[in-house]
């Protein structure tokens, strides 16, 4: 339709430029036409006078006739000037008829391109709006797609869902069937089996989450050392530039120079050394305030790790772990303002760092319903050491420091503070020493708490019971002090007085009615008896409560108290979830300390049927280790046991302890012997 308007319109155009040329032809027609019967009346005129003038000389016509045949008549001036008018007016009028045909024709292309824009214009819109047309077509389309897959998605998941729920079912059924006729060992086998697969993923996860966040560490402190290496690039090209001095004459001239120019910049100089000192002493003022905080963040550090080695609460250590988490990353996030270099940083960081990831790892056991072994709360010891020293120095760097190295150091120099610095990365530097004092120690219960099955009994029976047990120790009085209601042994706390006056703390357990703690504040100064006497009376003393076939495995002389630790033995395996520790005083030659809360918890029927033979898990260990003794042993594990074979092996002048399991031939533990002044301890 616009395509033939289009046409119309330009063939209306050419019509009016074709009149046009028409009705100008017409004009000069007219125009010659007068003028043609103007010339016609002048010779009609000039022909009768002519005639007058036959009639008048009758005999000079011929003549005249003859001298016209002979030479034309020459026009008048009036006829030439009239001819000449004649002709410039056509020539103006034909100019003018071509200019005007001219315009009419750029009238007409004018029109004619206005009118194909128009037409171009209007297709293109129609087109970009058929485009849209045919986009919200499409994307409806795509919708209506992306809908029926989301519908069908939701079908296939709920038949997925009931399918895995029909499946569950049918596993729930086939388990109930197959529990039915479960034995007691399967039972606990199966328990263990299950405790262990999920402690597996649990430390999975963990390991992956610590992995994240070393490698965050890393990349932090990688940040850092950029960050160090640029400072310290600017400070040798600063200092490179000060050695490459002016020559003489460039120092005239710039003393010329600078002679005039300081005439006219000695105001703006003078306010910018103010501006300066006062950004300065601002600086300044940061820094100190950034050094204290370190001081209360360190401070608060150390008040909750000196907390954790008492606490024994698993909320109360769940909130003291929590504050090391905060503190920790204050103290990390003061460090990284403070202008150390690389190194330092680095050395205060990991260690702040690793108190961090320590307290994350801690809170996420009592969060799994565990408790605090006697290893971590070893580490929790050395790392409240660590934090002690730095916040001592912290603490004196901060009341000691001046404002001039305090504002040497805030610009970056070398000075005092960087040096304290320095001292304090130092100091920090190593890793935790997790030492235990005999192997696998503070585990607890890692399977079903034996004390579920026995009987309670009453407060003046287990008053009864305790008198019996300790009666070697002539008790002239007892008092009942309240229970202890602990996760796995609930007992009743008694302080008995001896005929010295010394007083015995003593516990017995409240199912059962077995001694689960006893421990006496009598003076041993003197060594009277060597290990092997005191292995005999500790075994004495644990025969008297009807503990027999057990095995000492972790002898330890600490001044003049001699540490045993022994574990139940079955068909000659040892299990170390049935330790038992106990103190012999050297002095007196008589045991005053017990612990049998993990052989009441844990004591079980085991029958051990090992996968691998001793020789085939000799063959696991490292080349060069020299085996000097050998026992099969049930130990923990992750919070379940596992059978193993326990190495006692020697390098050289070095002894480590190694357990590989009977099973799958993996290392599950490793020990590092340590002799020092107070006894044998494992690392």
């Amino acid at each position: 339709m616009e395509e033939k308007k289009i046409g119309a319109d330009v063939s209306s155009g050419a019509q009016k430029v074709e009149e046009i040329e028409r009705a100008t032809r017409s004009e000069e027609k007219q125009r010659a036409g007068k003028s043609s019967s103007a010339a016609k009346k002048r010779a009609a005129s000039s022909e009768t006078a002519n005639g007058k003038k036959k009639a008048a000389k009758p005999a000079a016509k011929s003549a005249s006739k003859r001298a016209a045949a002979k030479k034309p008549t020459k026009p008048t001036v009036s006829e030439k000037k009239s001819a000449s008018r004649a002709q410039k007016r056509e020539e103006r009028e034909t100019a003018a008829a071509e200019e005007r045909l001219e315009a009419a024709k750029a009238k007409a292309q004018k029109k004619e391109r206005k009118l194909m824009k128009r037409a171009e214009l209007k297709q293109k819109k129609m087109e970009k709006k058929a485009a849209l047309k045919e986009k919200r077509l499409a994307h409806k389309t795509e919708l209506a797609e992306k809908k029926a897959a989301r519908k069908a998605n939701a079908e296939e998941k709920k038949l997925q869902l009931k399918a895995r729920r029909a499946e569950r079912k049918a596993e729930k059924i086939a388990r109930r069937e197959l529990l039915k006729n479960e034995s007691k060992t399967e039972r606990r086998r199966r328990l263990e089996r299950e405790k262990r697969e999920k402690l597996a993923l649990k430390r999975q996860k963990q390991e992956a989450a610590e992995k994240a966040r070393e490698q965050k560490m890393k990349a932090r402190e990688a940040a850092r050392d950029r960050r160090a290496a640029k400072s310290r690039h600017k400070s040798e090209q600063k200092t490179e530039r000060k050695k490459h001095a002016p020559g003489f004459g460039g120092w005239l001239a710039a003393v010329i120079s600078l002679g005039v120019v300081c005439l006219a910049l000695t105001t703006i100089v003078t306010a910018g050394a103010f501006r300066m000192n006062d950004m300065t002493v601002a600086s300044g003022n940061s820094m100190r305030a950034t050094l204290y905080e370190m001081v209360s963040a360190s401070q608060n550090l150390d008040d909750n790790l000196e907390k954790l080695q008492v606490s024994s609460g698993r909320e109360e250590q769940r909130r003291l772990l929590t504050e090391v988490l905060v503190d920790s990353a204050l103290l990390e996030n003061a460090l990284e303002r403070c202008p150390v270099d690389a190194a330092t940083s680095t050395d205060i960081s990991s260690f702040v760092n690793r108190t961090n990831a320590y307290a994350r790892r801690l809170l996420a056991k009592i969060a799994d319903g565990q408790t605090l072994s006697q290893t971590e709360r070893n580490t929790l010891s050395y790392l409240y050491g660590i934090s002690s020293e730095l916040h001592a120095e912290l603490n004196d760097l901060a009341t000691h420091v001046t404002e001039k190295d305090l504002m040497a150091f805030a610009d970056g120099k070398t000075g005092a503070v960087g040096d304290r610095f320095g001292e304090m990365g130092n100091s920090v530097r190593g890793e935790p020493k997790e030492t235990v004092d005999a192997p696998f120690s503070g585990e607890g219960n890692v399977g079903e708490n034996a004390l579920f099955a026995e009987e309670e009994i009453s407060q003046g029976r287990a008053e009864e019971l305790v008198k019996e047990y300790l009666s070697a120790y002539r008790v002239r009085d007892v008092r009942y002090t309240g229970e202890t209601v602990g996760r796995d042994v609930q007992c009743y706390n008694f302080v008995l007085t001896d005929e010295n006056g010394i007083e015995i703390f003593a516990q017995i357990a409240k199912r059962g009615g077995k001694l689960a703690f006893f421990d006496t504040y009598e003076a041993c100064d003197q060594k009277n008896f060597d290990l092997q006497t005191c292995d005999s009376l500790a075994r004495e003393f644990l025969a008297g409560l009807g503990i027999a076939n057990v095995d000492a495995v972790w002898l330890s002389d600490a001044g003049t108290v001699a540490d045993l630790t022994y574990v139940a033995v079955t068909d000659g395996v040892r299990s170390y979830p049935e330790m038992i520790r106990v103190r012999v005083c050297e002095t007196r030659g008589r045991v005053v300390g017990m612990d049998a809360s993990a052989y009441l918890v844990n004591r079980a029927e085991r029958s051990f049927a090992p996968t691998l033979s001793e020789e085939e898990a000799r063959a696991m260990l490292t080349g060069g280790l020299e085996v000097k003794a050998s026992h099969l042993a049930l130990v923990p594990v992750d919070g379940a046991e596992t059978l193993a074979y326990e190495f006692e092996c020697s390098v050289g002048e070095k002894t480590y302890v190694v357990y590989i399991d009977a099973e799958s031939g993996e290392e599950v533990q490793v020990y590092v012997v340590r002799e020092t002044a107070r006894g044998r301890f494992l690392r």
